[in-house]
């Protein structure tokens, strides 16, 4: 535990800021070098390469999946410090148990993600229980749909692969604040040095003092990574990262349905529920360290060897709002929902010393030949990955009541202490994986490839006895067929494979804990893509299928968590992205999905729409720049969604919306150093909406969306 909680001193600003002062060396090539930052930021929005959808980066032109690609300039510009800031700008992604101040939870083609398996560095699997950091990040890909190929087990809808900034002549300095007085600083410094300017480093640290808009969630953050690159030769690259984060702040309880069947009204998404002053602020301690070798062998051919490791803690001492099973609400309903009147319970929760932690090795060949007149770009490889899940038996007692329309009474905490630290999980899967992609003539193509995946996996309940043990043999195939009929135009067809992880039972289940046994899951996808002039447009069809896992009703107001019936989502996605104009630059989607239930057992919830997947969204995100005043960009956005169900059952319904941000830019030179400054204002008409109303370990929780937020900012270059 220790190992993870280093001290990190406000004097590391101050030594970051020190070394940037240092004089300026000139940057080597790198030729083994994945991306190009300077080509990407000159893209804008639209950058033309993603590795998410493979083993290595590739043009999305040529790339049989449906991927977002939200760039450096698009985060800078929106000002964003958490992932959902980030995904809001795509209309396939939704949140789906996302509370203020704890880690985020999302949906993407309508099915959840999994903190598990669905999130990347670098395309290595990382604890996904954490808000990662974006100071140190160049781009955040999204691959929509199953990823079986990429990554073993994993959710159907999507993979999400956040790529580091790497070392380069930088020397920056950020500072923001909002209307309610946040404080965030940050640096960016890199550089190359040697005799030869082989090493390069790149160093990012940050510090916020987080002032919600919510009360009593306040909360800070510090930051700190470094990426290290060494070109070893010509032909050998060896690439480091590590990055920690500390981040603390007071969690915000969702609402919950009114006697399970009415929405909260005349609430105010700046009220904290069941606010008690002895509870503590959720921290999350975050450590993410990587390393990659690559090697050519000769122009066809290279081959790469990566590690990783991925640990989070997580200490929760929250005051919880949650149902009505005690007497003293007033009419109470099912013991998971709020009463009536907006009667709630207020529990003293405790779970300390939740540790996640992930590690990762693999190992890949690619390279490119000629056979029979056919051309082949072929990946081969192994990774073996390791995940364990230990914690202290967590605890949920009652200490008194409230009422959302009141202010909250203070009650005393509970006198009970938890138990120690136990292993609940350890996960072990073992891959070997095959992608070829053939050239028949310019313009065919096919996409050939598989994962054999074996999967050994061992949970235990709170008295350290195995509740279950699974190994499984799975094979995940993934198949393509790609027809260009012209150099900037890609039509394809696709299907593939996916295994996920059994869901847990919750809290409210007579089998409560049982983890169930993993799930298969199945894709076709249909699309087209084409790159015209400074554009990237895309259209993809699709279609998901997996069994469904819920709480059965049982009749007798006892639930029993089971996989039964399947889940089927058939959608539309539409993208656009890049220079419209000279002057003007959009990033845009649009997605309609079809989700359904059927063969449930419970005909209620059988045969609509499923919970809190809207059947239409859109996003769009525009840079228009005034050629009138240099410099100046106006910035603008506007999200919509439609309206979604709140329950299973389809019987409670909550608003569509739409909400307009603006902003704007301007480039200058202040003391003779390069400076940007930013302002935007998110939800500009102070529109009140139900963001998010999904759920989490078996209950339903509502939140709301953010009231009109101004931020500003300014960026000097040294």
């Amino acid at each position: 535990m220790t190992s993870l909680r280093p001290c990190l001193p406000s004097s590391l600003l101050s030594l970051g800021l020190a070394l940037g002062s240092a004089p300026a060396v000139a940057a080597a090539p790198v030729t083994l070098a994945p991306l190009s930052v300077s080509d990407d930021y000159l893209d804008g929005y639209a950058p033309r390469q993603a590795a998410v959808a493979g083993f290595s980066a590739a043009p999305l032109l040529d790339t049989p999946a449906s991927v977002a690609v939200f760039s450096e300039q698009l985060l800078q510009d929106r000002q964003v410090r958490l992932l959902s800031e980030v995904l809001q700008s795509d209309a396939s992604v939704g949140d789906n148990y996302a509370p203020v101040g704890y880690y985020e939870n999302f949906m993407v083609r309508g099915f959840s993600l999994d903190a598990a398996h669905s999130y990347k560095i670098n395309g290595q699997t990382l604890a996904g229980e954490q808000n990662v950091a974006l100071e140190n990040k160049q781009q955040v890909e999204l691959l929509k749909g199953l990823s079986g190929l990429q990554s073993g087990v994993s959710e159907p809808g999507g993979l999400i692969n956040y790529v580091t900034k790497r070392p380069e002549e930088v020397r920056s300095l950020s500072v923001s604040s909002n209307e309610q007085g946040e404080r965030y600083i940050a640096s960016d410094l890199g550089g190359w040095f040697g005799s030869e300017r082989q090493f390069g480093l790149r160093a990012n640290l940050a510090h916020e003092d987080i002032r919600s808009y919510v009360d009593h969630a306040d909360g800070k953050r510090d930051f700190a990574s470094l990426a290290f690159d060494w070109q070893i030769n010509p032909d050998a690259l060896l690439q480091l990262d590590v990055e920690y984060q500390q981040r603390e702040q007071r969690s915000v309880p969702g609402y919950q349905l009114l006697g399970g069947n009415r929405l909260p009204h005349d609430v105010d998404p700046k009220d904290r529920l069941a606010y008690q002053h002895w509870a503590k602020p959720v921290q999350i301690d975050s450590l993410n360290l990587g390393g990659r070798f690559e090697y050519r062998f000769n122009d066809a051919w290279t081959g790469s060897l990566s590690a990783s490791r991925s640990r989070v803690v997580i200490d929760d001492y929250s005051s919880f709002a949650f149902g009505c099973y005690d007497s003293a609400c007033e009419n109470p309903p099912p013991g998971n929902y709020f009463g009536p009147n907006g009667d709630y319970e207020i529990y003293d929760y405790r779970s300390p010393d939740d540790t996640r932690q992930t590690d990762e090795t693999q190992a890949v060949l690619n390279g490119r030949f000629t056979t029979a007149g056919l051309e082949h770009d072929l990946s081969i490889g192994s990774s073996a990955q390791r995940r364990t899940i230990d914690f202290r038996p967590s605890f949920s007692e009652y200490v008194g009541s409230g009422n959302i329309h009141q202010p909250t009474e203070q009650f005393a905490p509970s006198d009970r202490s938890v138990a120690g630290s136990k292993r609940r999980l350890d996960s072990r899967q073992y891959g070997l994986f095959a992608s070829d992609k053939v050239s028949f003539n310019e313009h065919w193509q096919s996409v050939i490839g598989a994962r054999l995946l074996r999967l050994d996996e061992e949970a235990f309940n709170d008295g350290g006895e195995t509740l279950r043990h699974t190994r499984r043999y799975e094979l995940l195939p993934n198949a393509a067929l790609i027809y260009k009929p012209r150099a900037d135009v890609s039509l394809y067809a696709s299907y593939s494979k996916g295994l996920s992880a059994g869901g847990a039972a919750p809290l409210v289940t007579d089998n409560y804990q049982e983890i169930l046994a993993p799930t298969t899951s199945r894709q076709l996808e249909l699309g087209i893509k084409r790159d015209w002039q400074r554009m990237s447009l895309s259209a993809a069809v699709f279609q998901l299928r997996q069994a469904y896992q819920y709480a059965r009703p049982n009749g007798d107001d006892s639930f029993t968590y089971v996989q039964q019936g399947q889940q089927k989502n058939t959608g539309l996605e539409l993208n656009a992205s890049g220079w419209l104009t000279s002057r003007l630059q959009i990033n845009a989607s649009a997605a309609a999905i079809r989700a359904r239930v059927n063969g449930s057992g419970t005909a209620a919830y059988d045969d609509h729409q499923a919970l809190n997947v809207p059947n239409f969204r859109a996003a769009l995100q525009a840079d228009y720049a005034i050629d009138e005043v240099p410099g100046l960009a106006l910035l603008g956005g506007v999200r919509y969604s439609a309206s979604k169900y709140a329950n299973y059952a389809g019987t409670v319904e909550v608003g569509g919306y739409s909400v307009v941000d603006i902003g704007s830019r301007y480039r200058t030179r202040i003391g003779g150093y390069d400076t940007v400054l930013r302002l935007t204002l998110d939800n500009l008409f102070d529109r009140t909406y139900w963001r998010d109303a999904g759920e989490y370990l078996g209950d339903g929780y509502l939140f709301q969306g953010a009231p009109r937020t101004a931020r500003v900012a300014a960026t000097v270059s040294f």
